[in-house]
């Protein structure tokens, strides 16, 4: 039996991704802002419900041309999360700025916003919060503080493409929060371009600047006003994104009935904890993370992602370790200071959540889990 992996890439049939890229065959443009790329752009503001939309090579430059478009002082700190892909806190870092992170909640892995304002000192300029597994932090809190204190707040939206929340009584998506909000549309996402991302604006100014930024600040053949990299997203990437975003709705609701398997067999296992589903989300079923109790459980985490691969099914402990413990950071940074995060990392294994894995497979991971416990 080959192995089940975590995640497995979304694609179209092979016949309708050939048909979406033969015109470029025959127009031989394939990179710098093609037809594709403008399609792709217009059909992504009206799926995400944002008026203004840049796409990029990835999220991770997404998240650097955020950073660099707002012109944040040099050295300020930016309120993050220790809780998320390292992508997020290389982005600070590379953008000239100092990361400060606060812990996060324990019901949903977001920020915790109460811990933010702890962190803010004369010295902050942003806050960078990063929506988790698909559970959106709390942006009206969020938003709050950031007025009060006078902070930008770009979010890290990777994973939650396709999510909306009941907001005020009108369901908003993820993207229209914050100053700005990036994507990643890599291909373990939701929705994938095979690499790919996007920064979502509110005003058309702010879009058209990302779009200089993303090709090396260049404005026309003689003239270059900004420092900044090649970030643009080619057609046949495009095209891929074309494709997915016909299927996505379906494919989450693939994804839902994996998730409903999940919870179902694993609801009752002691020592195996599951998030709470947010009854005010309409939610994209990005990933299935459990956490596992070693002393009520009677398997650590660690053995139960052994036992896992032993009977063919791939895991992956993510986010472990944090941030503030990985090599780069560790030495710069006290990961005591986010107890909760550090607890939660230690005890974390998304097992696997992917449009095809069908909810009969979902069972059989879920009774491996069920017959090493206790």
């Amino acid at each position: 039996m080959s192995e089940i992996l975590v995640t497995r890439s979304s694609m179209p049939e092979l016949s309708e991704y050939v048909k979406e890229i033969e015109p470029l065959f025959e127009s031989h443009w394939i990179t710098n802002a093609g037809k594709k790329h403008e399609e792709l752009t217009e059909k992504l503001k009206e799926y995400l419900g944002v008026p203004h939309l840049s796409l990029t090579v990835n999220g991770h430059m997404a998240l650097e041309l955020a950073l660099q478009l707002l012109g944040l002082k040099k050295g300020g700190e930016v309120i993050t999360t220790p809780f998320t892909f390292i992508s997020t806190t290389h982005a600070i870092v590379r953008s000239g700025l100092k990361p400060v992170f606060a812990d996060i909640r324990e019901e949903d892995c977001t920020i915790d916003p109460d811990r933010i304002e702890e962190k803010i000192t004369e010295d902050t300029v942003a806050i960078m919060p990063v929506h988790v597994y698909g559970n959106m932090c709390d942006v009206k809190r969020i938003d709050e503080i950031a007025k009060k204190h006078g902070l930008k707040v770009i979010y890290d939206a990777a994973h939650t493409f396709g999510v909306k929340l009941d907001y005020n009584g009108k369901w908003r998506g993820s993207g229209s929060f914050g100053d700005l909000s990036c994507f990643s549309f890599h291909a373990t996402k939701v929705f994938n371009t095979i690499e790919g991302g996007a920064v979502c604006c509110g005003t058309e100014a702010q879009a058209e600047r990302i779009t200089n930024l993303r090709d090396f600040g260049i404005v026309d053949e003689e003239t270059v006003n900004a420092i900044s990299p090649n970030a643009k997203m080619n057609e046949f990437s495009a095209c891929m994104g074309l494709c997915n975003l016909r299927h996505v709705d379906s494919e989450i609701e693939k994804r839902k009935a994996v998730n409903d398997a999940y919870r179902d067999a694993l609801k009752d296992v002691p020592g195996i904890k599951l998030l709470k589903e947010k009854e005010d989300q309409k939610n994209n079923y990005a990933y299935f993370p459990i956490f596992v109790d070693r002393d009520e459980y009677g398997v650590s985490r660690d053995e139960l992602f052994d036992i896992l691969k032993k009977n063919g099914f791939g895991a992956r402990k993510y986010f472990y370790p944090i941030v503030t413990d990985t090599d780069c950071y560790k030495d710069s940074f006290d990961s005591a200071e986010t107890p909760v995060a550090e607890r939660l990392a230690a005890s974390v294994l998304t097992i696997p959540m992917y449009a095809d894995l069908g909810a009969d497979t979902a069972y059989k991971i879920a009774e491996v889990i069920k017959s090493h416990g206790n």
